[in-house]
């Protein structure tokens, strides 16, 4: 059965209209993924935009060492959004931050619980950590934290650079709109090179499809692919995407200007973005069921 929620999700997901998501779901039978490609063969919609659906309250938290050589990231998510802006979650947000970080490599997972009970014992609700990541610089390096929207989104990038560099204010700044570029425009990868060969393929599969609906020969169609390949990076390759502050500028070319201008080696590592209660779809549950689940594993 086709449902409205799912015709609504479809929706969301593609920017398509409602009656040609329900068209879709009804011609995949449901299949929400396969319904996102017979809209985009169609072309009815563009590439599926990653689910920014949110049932969780909570925040996104950073740490990073004075020397900036080892940081994190964290999401904690809360049951209501009065508790996550309470003083002492915020608090135990930063705290549990610095927490993972200096204990990377160590099995943590029981002392994480220990607080979270501490924590629920405290403010009367429950809460889960749900996700960390932390980088750690072997050499010389930069390290790049931004929280956006009070612990909405929250970013972390790993940079390689000549020591020399660490405190120059260009570079500072330039980490600080990569950084920022992460939390706005959201890619998945760095390079066109880092996407699986699956997921590459699929996406060719899915143009080869569009542009032969379109009535163009399969050799045409084939070509075609090349071009639209392209458009399909810059909006999950972060080095293929123009820059939000100049968007004549692609990321690539901003990192190799800013580092010919302060004269030495300066190049993207890695990065992480998290965007609080992404992936934490209600549906039928409501979100205390939810944080059950996780607690209970």
């Amino acid at each position: 059965m086709i449902t409205a929620a799912l015709v609504k999700e479809l929706r969301d997901k593609t920017g398509a209209g409602m009656m040609d998501c329900k068209k879709a779901l009804n011609e995949t039978n449901g299949d929400i993924d396969a319904a996102v490609d017979y809209l985009r063969e169609k072309g009815i919609a563009g590439a599926a935009k990653k689910s920014a659906r949110v049932a969780a309250e909570g925040t996104v938290a950073a740490f990073k060492t004075d020397c900036g050589c080892l940081a994190s990231l964290i999401e904690i998510n809360s049951e209501t959004d009065f508790v996550a802006k309470n003083e002492k979650f915020q608090n135990f947000a930063k705290q549990t931050a610095e927490f993972v970080a200096k204990n990377d490599g160590a099995d943590i997972s029981a002392e994480l619980e220990a607080k979270a009970k501490e924590m629920i014992a405290a403010i009367g609700e429950n809460i889960v950590v749900r996700r960390y990541t932390v980088y750690k610089l072997e050499g010389a390096g930069i390290i790049s934290t931004y929280i956006h929207m009070g612990g909405k989104i929250g970013v972390m990038v790993q940079f390689d650079c000549d020591e020399a560099l660490k405190e120059n204010p260009e570079v500072i700044e330039y980490t600080k709109n990569i950084a920022m570029q992460i939390a706005a425009v959201n890619p998945t990868y760095l390079n066109p090179t880092d996407i699986p060969t699956e997921e590459l393929e699929h996406e060719k599969q899915v143009l080869i499809a569009q542009a032969e609906n379109e009535g163009k020969p399969k050799e045409i169609a084939e070509k075609m692919v090349q071009g639209r390949i392209q458009k399909f990076y810059k909006e999950i390759c972060l080095n293929e995407q123009p820059f939000v502050k100049d968007d004549k500028l692609f990321i690539k070319d901003y990192t190799k200007q800013t580092a010919k201008n302060v004269g030495g080696k300066l190049e993207i590592v890695k990065f992480v973005r998290y965007q609080m209660g992404e992936g934490l779809d209600k549906r039928k549950d409501d979100f205390a069921e939810e944080i059950a689940k996780q607690i209970n594993g």
